[in-house]
């Protein structure tokens, strides 16, 4: 651990950034106050990116991350290796900033790679670290 209480920073590439562009231009295009707030962007090992907004419903808890969409994008078109992951928030004041994904994300993230990366900001800048590192005592059905 180092002294922010994580763990190892891992280098940010220039394939992150990409990642992290294709979250804010996702919401940026498809932003709704309310409906879509969110934009998330998951890169597979090949490379390939999803991307997906997060799904509001009138019903709080009939809503559904956006990162749990690009996961799902993926999945349907037939992914199973993942590597990176990051959110990014689209304020009503039209600022996007990179957010940490919610404790759900983080637990079903990890049910599909518990090795996979996520971008967060930390201390205003981009950091990347294993999921795994923002989930301790993960929850295990074995």
């Amino acid at each position: 651990m180092n002294k922010s209480g994580l763990g190892e920073s891992l280098p940010i590439t220039k394939e992150d950034e990409e990642l992290v562009q294709a979250s804010k231009d996702i919401i940026k295009k498809l932003y709704k106050p309310y409906w879509h707030v969110v934009g998330s962007a998951l890169r597979t090992k090949e490379g390939e990116i999803y991307a997906g907004v997060h799904l509001e419903g009138d019903i709080g808890r009939t809503a559904i991350c956006a990162e749990v969409v690009a996961l799902g994008k993926a999945i349907s078109e037939g992914e199973t290796e993942f590597e990176t992951i990051v959110a990014a928030l689209h304020k009503e004041t039209g600022e996007i900033n990179v957010c940490a994904p919610c404790g759900m994300c983080r637990e079903l993230t990890t049910d599909y790679n518990k090795d996979i990366n996520v971008i967060i900001m930390r201390q205003g800048q981009l950091f990347k670290c294993k999921m795994m590192d923002l989930l301790p005592e993960k929850y295990c059905r074995d």
